[in-house]
């Protein structure tokens, strides 16, 4: 039965097509009847997922090949939910490395690669998208052998199958002169490369919790591997934590395993099998799952702690409770506690009157990815700047330094290592990558980083891609400058009006348009100077029954900047604040009186 099992994760750079050749795989495994609409990107099911094209959560699917059944995982290829594929990878016996055949390793590449050779899987190589126009395949093999040689990969390891493949167009080939009809090559590497699952016979059940979620119907589910033993539905089990504590018993109210999209429910699980369970409320990710009887806890990897925080309080804005159904603090907190309990990668903390909340993270996309879904979920709040969490070691101040690899045309790398020289950035390495194209490696302070991304893109011209990775931690590299220009601040309540905002135009760029509500102390633009200006959008125009020409001109806007919810929460200064509702993100100083704002910066 066991040598009829393989489980593999697929592990990637974001956007090198880890989802899309998943789905083909499962189109060609026979998963689906003929003629059946099926979605793309199946395994990416969340709304957020599937706007922005990244994989968030790690996820099971499983596929049935030659009478073997292959449990997949696909995994979130981003920095910021980099823990998740690192204990997700202690699920599996192998792993498929995919490796995009233009743009070549990249530092999640590195990442992801590194903890898989350290836990001694032997990873698969895909190069993929090889029908790009800008594919450079033997290049690339290159650099990943360089890679594998610098992550000292054992000589077994570094006798990798390689193929090439088009996920998207669902072929894959062992060698391009081969005809590129489907990925049945794949499929049988797979079978023969990655051993059947290890298991020791005898034992009681043990399973590892990896994956925390949370179910409508099922409440609490937990995914992880059956290390040994076997389980039946409403079995007796306990929790048990790293250090060998129980944390809780309870029964096997229900045992899932994978068919595809679907988790399916079965009477008995082995060893090896893939599964999730309910029936736990205490246990989370890291805990053992086990039989009575068991002692000594599995293995596992502790989580990592986060990097970066914001504090999240009440909407206290004279637009507040307009949009949101909710907003006081307590359901604020109950939501937040709920996703620190099931998200393990944020925590949770509150001031002394549990009013002010913060939130602590990987980084700006995780944080932005959490208040993004709580404002779809109807929720107004005020929302801090992102900042990083400093640690003290033997009377020192520690930061968390991100290792940051930067692409771009030769033109604008002069540009890119100013602005990285003035965010405290050492550049480890420079190379041409061919195609007039330059690879830049920087160490950074996270801090640094903040808001870096839109202004990249502004210095780029669009053409550049960045990449960022947590690197260590390093002593405090003293004050960065944060943003140079000033704000634009409304001075009065109302609506804002073109004829005042078309005046208004050459004091800096406007993040208002006509029409829009604005309230007193919101900031409406950006200043072309660094300090800040109270200014009047809801001035109409003097209305008079003179008429001559030249005084009736056109009014002409140039259209507002619009900013992402993270641009947003990193564009803010110490001073201001992001309130954010379902419908609407604002910009807004802290204290929206003037008189107060003065007392504050005297203070």
């Amino acid at each position: 039965m066991k040598q009829k099992l393989r489980n593999i994760a697929i592990i990637a750079h974001v956007d090198h097509g880890k989802t899309t050749l998943i789905d083909s795989i499962m189109k060609q495994s026979g998963m689906f009847r003929e003629g059946q609409k099926v979605d793309e990107r199946l395994m990416d099911s969340n709304d957020l997922e599937k706007e922005r094209g990244i994989t968030i959560l790690a996820k099971c699917t499983s596929v049935k090949w030659d009478d073997i059944r292959i449990n997949i995982i696909d995994t979130p290829g981003h920095a910021d939910f980099g823990g998740e594929v690192e204990r997700v990878l202690g699920m599996t016996d192998g792993v498929i490395l995919l490796i995009d055949a233009a743009e070549g390793p990249l530092p999640q590449t590195k990442f992801v690669l590194g903890k898989a050779l350290a836990l001694k899987l032997r990873p698969i190589v895909i190069i993929n998208k090889i029908d790009r126009a800008d594919a450079r395949s033997e290049e690339v093999l290159n650099e990943v052998f360089d890679l594998f040689v610098s992550l000292d990969a054992s000589d077994e390891q570094l006798d990798f199958p390689t193929l090439y493949a088009s996920g998207r167009d669902g072929w894959s080939v062992r060698d391009l002169s081969e005809p590129r009809e489907n990925l049945h090559s794949l499929l049988e590497t797979v079978i023969s490369h990655v051993p059947p699952p290890q298991v020791e016979e005898g034992k009681p059940f043990a399973m590892l919790a990896t994956l925390l979620s949370y179910d409508p119907y099922l409440g609490r589910c937990l995914t992880g591997r059956v290390v040994h033993g076997s389980a039946k539905v409403n079995e007796n089990v306990k929790a048990m934590s790293l250090d060998g504590k129980t944390l809780e018993t309870g029964r096997l109210t229900k045992l899932l395993t994978f068919e595809g999209t679907n988790k399916v429910p079965v009477d008995q699980v082995h060893a090896g099998d893939i599964i999730c369970i309910a029936g736990l409320t205490e246990a989370s990710v890291a805990d053992t799952i086990c039989h009575p009887d068991v002692t000594t806890p599995l293995e596992a990897t502790p989580i990592d702690p986060p990097t970066m925080a914001v504090s999240i309080s009440v909407n206290d804005s004279p637009f507040a409770g307009q949009e949101g159904k909710k907003v006081t603090s307590t359901v604020i907190r109950e939501r937040l506690l709920s996703e620190a309990e099931t998200n393990v990668a944020i925590t949770f903390g509150e001031s002394e009157g549990k009013d002010v909340f913060e939130i602590g993270g990987r980084g700006e996309l995780q944080l932005g990815v959490l208040i993004e879904t709580m404002r779809r979920e109807g929720f107004e709040m005020i929302v801090s700047r992102p900042r990083v969490l400093l640690r003290e070691e033997n009377g020192q101040t520690l930061e968390p330094i991100e290792e940051v690899i930067i692409d771009v045309d030769e033109e604008y790398s002069s540009t890119v290592i100013d602005a990285m020289n003035r965010r405290k950035a050492d550049m480890t390495d420079m190379r041409s990558s061919g195609a007039g194209k330059t690879r830049i490696t920087f160490l950074a302070p996270s801090r640094g980083l903040i808001g870096y991304q839109s202004r990249f893109l502004t210095d780029t011209r669009g053409t550049g891609v960045i990449n960022r990775l947590f690197h260590s931690y390093a002593p405090y590299k003293g004050d960065i400058p944060q943003r140079r220009n000033g704000a634009l601040i409304s001075n009065d309540t109302g609506t804002a009006v073109a004829y005042a905002i078309f005046n208004l135009q050459d004091r800096g760029v406007m993040f208002i348009g006509h029409q829009t509500p604005v309230y007193q102390g919101m900031i409406v633009g950006e200043h072309s100077r660094d300090n800040d200006l109270e200014i009047n959008v809801l001035k109409g125009k003097k209305l008079t029954n003179m008429r001559a020409s030249g005084t009736d001109e056109a009014v002409t806007l140039t259209p507002p900047r619009r900013m992402s919810l993270e641009e947003m929460m990193a564009y803010v200064n110490e001073d201001e604040l992001l309130e954010v509702t379902p419908k609407n993100l604002r910009l807004r100083k802290k204290f929206l009186c003037p008189n107060e704002r003065k007392r504050a910066s005297k203070a």
